[in-house]
C-alpha cells in the first residue's frame, strides 16, 4: 500500500473514502460535523443529534456526500472517551476504517488526523499500523478473480490540517510502514504450509531478506552443525528427510557488544515419536514463529537503520516420527557439553534452543532474548493476549515490558523460582526435557536457563500470541507476526 502525507482542508480530500476519527464527546462530535460542507454537514449533524452515531469505541457510520465533493464516501469512526484514549485505540480505529473501505471496494483512502492529546505523528503512526496490519490477508494459494485484483486499498493518504506537522507525520508513517511490512513478512512465513517452508527454504527467505534490507546471513548445513556439536538440533532433525539448518544473522557496528535474538525454527512439529493428536496439528506449521519474528525484526531494524548491533541465531528443523527419530529415553549432548534426557520428543523446541543459547556466548552479548512457541502451558496460563516472559535480569525484563505496552504486544512475567528446577532433574543426564504436568511454561524456561552463558537473558514464550484462533481488529486468525513490533520498539530504545 502506498502511503503519503498531505496538508489540505478536508473538503479538498480526493479519494474513494475519507475517514474522520471522533471522540465520544458532544463538543467533539459537533466540531467534527462543522467540518463538512453543504448537505453532507447537515446529514452528519442530524445523525449526531439523533444519537445514531455517538463516537463510541469501534463505532462506525457511513455517509454519501453530494457529487460536488471530491470523495465518494465519508466514514466516521468512534474513538471512545478521551480519558480512555491510547495508541491501541487508534490502531483499532485505523484497522476498522481500512476494513470498511476494503468492504466498499475502495482503492484510495484518506485518514484525516484528529486533534487529540497525543502528538500528530503518534496518532498517524498508530492509525497506519492498524490500517496496514488490518488489511492483511494470506492469499498466496487462493485462485484470484479479476475482482480481487481491483478491490484492494492501494493508496492511503494521511491528511493533517497543520502544515508544520507534515514532516514529523511523514517520518512516523514511513517508520510504521516499514515495521508493518516486516510484521507481514513474519506472518507470511508463519502461514506458509510446511511443504513450502522447509528449513532450507526458511534459510533462503532469510538470505533474501538480508540482501533486501542490508544485513548478513550465514547458513550452516548439517555437517557444520555436527562439527559444532549441536546435538539438540541434530536429535530433533534426524526423524525428518529434510536436513537442518542453523542461521546466523548480523547487523550493525561489530565494535559494540550485540543484542542476540534467538528464534525457534521448527518448520513443522508432529511431536516426533511422542506424536501429537491429529486435531490442530496443522497449526504446527507455525511452530517456527520465533524464527519468523527474528527475521522480521532484522528486516525492520536494518531498513530503519537503527544504531544497534544485533546477532540472530535460528536453529531450523522439522520434528518428524521417521525411522531415525529420537526416542523417549535418549540422551543428547548439546553445544556447551551438557546433556539432556529426552523424556518427551514433543518438547523439541528447548532441545534446539539449548544449542543456540550456548552458541550465543561466543558473541559476548550485551543481552540475549529468545522467542519460541515453546509450551501449550503458557496458553493455559495467559490465553492469547499476553506473551509469557521469564528471565534473569530485572532491567531487561522492564525494558521489554515497556516496549510491550507501547506496541500492545504485551508481555507478562512468570517466576523462575529455584524450587521449579527440581521438576526437570534427571537420574541419567544433567537435565530432563520435561517437568511433568505442572508449571510447564516455567519448567520449559528452566531447561533453557541450564544452557545460557553468563549474560543477561529473557525468554519469551509466544505460543499463545503467535498462533491466533480468532481474528481481532488488526490481528488475523493464524500467524500474528508477534515479536517484530515488540523487539523493534525495544531496540529503538536500546541506547
Amino acid at each position: 500500500m502506498n502511503i503519503n502525507v498531505r496538508s489540505i482542508p478536508l473538503r479538498r480530500a480526493s479519494a474513494d473514502v475519507v475517514v474522520c476519527f471522533v471522540l465520544q464527546d458532544r463538543t467533539a462530535l459537533h466540531a467534527a460535523a462543522k467540518q463538512f460542507p453543504g448537505t453532507l454537514g447537515i446529514r452528519v449533524r442530524r445523525v449526531i443529534e439523533l444519537g445514531d452515531f455517538r463516537g463510541k469505541h469501534d463505532e462506525a457510520s457511513i455517509f454519501y456526500p453530494e457529487k460536488s465533493l471530491p470523495f465518494g464516501r465519508l466514514v466516521l469512526v468512534g474513538l471512545g472517551e478521551q480519558k480512555k484514549l491510547r495508541t491501541e485505540t487508534l490502531r483499532r480505529a485505523g484497522a476498522i476504517a481500512a476494513k470498511k473501505a476494503h468492504a466498499m471496494k475502495a482503492r484510495s483512502l484518506v485518514f484525516f488526523l484528529p486533534h487529540l492529546s497525543l502528538r500528530a505523528d503518534e496518532i498517524a503512526e498508530a492509525l497506519v499500523e492498524g490500517a496496514t496490519l488490518g488489511l492483511y490477508r494470506y492469499d498466496k494459494y487462493r485462485t484470484k478473480s479479476e475482482e480481487d485484483n481491483t478491490s484492494r486499498v492501494d493508496t492511503l493518504t494521511v491528511v493533517t490540517d497543520q502544515p508544520r506537522n507534515v514532516r514529523a507525520v511523514a517520518r512516523s508513517t514511513e517508520r510504521a510502514n516499514i515495521v508493518c511490512e516486516a510484521t507481514i513478512l513474519a506472518r507470511d512465513m508463519g502461514n506458509a504450509p510446511a511443504n513450502d517452508l522447509s528449513p532450507e527454504a526458511l534459510a533462503t527467505l532469510a538470505q533474501e531478506s538480508g540482501e533486501r534490507a542490508g544485513y548478513s546471513v550465514t547458513v550452516l548445513k548439517e555437517a557444520e552443525i555436527k562439527e559444532l556439536g549441536m546435538g539438540g538440533v541434530l536429535a530433533v532433525a534426524q526423524g525428518s528427510s529434510r536436513p537442518p539448518r542453523f542461521l546466523v544473522l548480523e547487523y550493525g557496528d561489530t565494535a559494540t557488544r550485540p543484542v542476540v535474538l534467538v528464534g525457534k525454527g521448527v518448520c513443522f512439529d508432529s511431536g516426533g515419536i511422542s506424536i501429537k493428536s491429529a486435531a490442530g496439528m496443522a497449526e504446527m506449521k507455525m511452530d517456527m514463529s520465533g524464527a519468523a519474528a527474528v527475521i522480521g525484526t532484522f528486516e525492520a531494524v536494518s531498513r530503519l537503520k537503527l544504531p544497534v548491533h544485533m546477532v540472530g541465531l535460528i536453529p531450523a528443523v522439522e520434528n518428524m516420527p521417521g525411522g531415525n527419530a529420537t526416542k523417549p529415553g535418549d540422551i543428547v549432548r548439546h553445544y556447551n557439553g551438557k546433556t539432556s534426557e529426552v523424556d518427551n520428543t514433543d518438547a523439541e523446541g528447548r532441545l534446539i534452543l539449548a544449542d543456540a543459547l550456548g552458541y550465543a556466548e561466543k558473541f559476548r552479548p550485551a543481552a540475549v532474548i529468545d522467542l519460541a512457541t515453546l509450551t501449550g502451558a503458557v496458553v493455559v496460563a495467559l490465553g492469547h493476549h499476553a506473551t509469557g516472559m521469564l528471565g534473569n535480569d530485572r532491567g531487561l525484563i522492564t525494558r521489554l515490558k515497556q516496549a510491550g505496552e507501547q506496541t500492545y504486544e504485551r508481555v507478562w512475567e512468570l517466576p523462575l523460582f529455584d524450587e521449579y528446577e527440581q521438576l526437570i532433574r534427571s537420574d541419567v543426564a544433567d537435565v530432563k526435557n520435561v517437568g511433568g504436568r505442572w508449571a510447564g511454561a516455567i519448567t520449559g524456561a528452566w531447561f533453557l536457563k541450564k544452557f545460557i552463558g553468563k549474560y543477561k537473558w529473557v525468554h519469551l514464550d509466544i505460543a499463545g500470541t503467535a498462533i491466533v484462533e480468532e481474528s481481532t481488529a488488526y490481528i488475523p486468525k493464524g500467524a500474528s507476526g508477534v515479536g517484530v513490533r515488540l523487539l523493534t520498539e525495544f531496540l529503538r530504545r536500546w541506547r
